[in-house]
């Protein structure tokens, strides 16, 4: 996950990525659907339908990839993989990612480490300074009240909250990700960002300049690849600034 800066400068990225943005939560819609079209039995798809209208994802496009899924329409079939690696001065990276085309993916991504000073590595070497859980990130506002909030998380089986400058975070385990979504948001409240983390367990703070410089460069083209859904690294820098 690494820094991601500033609720404002959050939606700033996401407004200037709104259409490449598309195509991946189309994506994770279609592969959540293939346990099943209706989101009231499908956790997993109801959250990826919430988080694609979040950023105002027409429903044709998420009623088009939910058919994809259940296969009445005819689509392609997408397979994850991730990858593990380092960037520019000793940052830990894993990049996820889902694509028709395994060998494409896997040549993008490599070529985009070799360009930007990192280096790809085998499965496992970077993850154990990671830990899986459930994201919610909630913007901070006069309306709502710290206490109630965590109370809330608290009870629909969240493990904790921390208090950012203008954010509340709240973390689950990913079993009851979806459940603790659900439950925060019939309560009224907005995300800003939610979803399954590599949360970083140990942080890398790099000094030189040209380092983070090539560390955000990487940040960008990787995300820009249509086929990578997500980029977490362990940097304590914010990288999207």
């Amino acid at each position: 996950m690494g820094r991601h800066g500033t609720i404002a400068g959050r939606k700033a990225a996401q407004d200037s990525k709104r259409a490449a943005m598309f195509t991946k939560y189309a994506k994770a819609i279609t592969v959540a659907a293939k346990d099943g079209g209706d989101p009231e039995y499908n956790a997993s798809l109801r959250v990826a339908i919430e988080k694609a209208k979040a950023i105002s994802m027409p429903n044709d496009n998420i009623q088009r990839a939910i058919k994809k899924g259940t296969g009445e329409l005819e689509g392609v079939s997408y397979e994850e993989l991730s990858f593990e690696g380092y960037g520019a001065g000793g940052v830990a990276f894993i990049v996820e990612c889902l694509t028709d085309n395994s060998n494409r993916t896997t040549s993008a991504v490599r070529s985009s480490f070799d360009k930007h000073g990192g280096n790809l590595g085998t499965p496992g070497c970077v993850s154990y300074m990671f830990s899986r859980k459930g994201v919610l990130i909630i913007e901070k506002t006069d309306e709502i009240d710290e206490d109630a909030l965590m109370e809330a998380a608290l009870e629909a089986g969240a493990d904790d909250m921390a208090t950012e400058e203008d954010s509340f975070t709240i973390y689950t385990d990913p079993s009851v990700y979806p459940e603790v979504y659900q439950a925060l948001s019939d309560a009224g409240y907005v995300f800003v960002e939610a979803d399954v983390e590599f949360v970083p367990s140990m942080e890398s703070t790099p000094t030189d300049e040209k380092d983070i410089k090539k560390l955000k460069k990487l940040v960008e083209v990787l995300e820009d690849n249509d086929d990578v859904q997500k980029v977490h690294t362990n940097c304590a820098i914010d990288l999207y600034e």
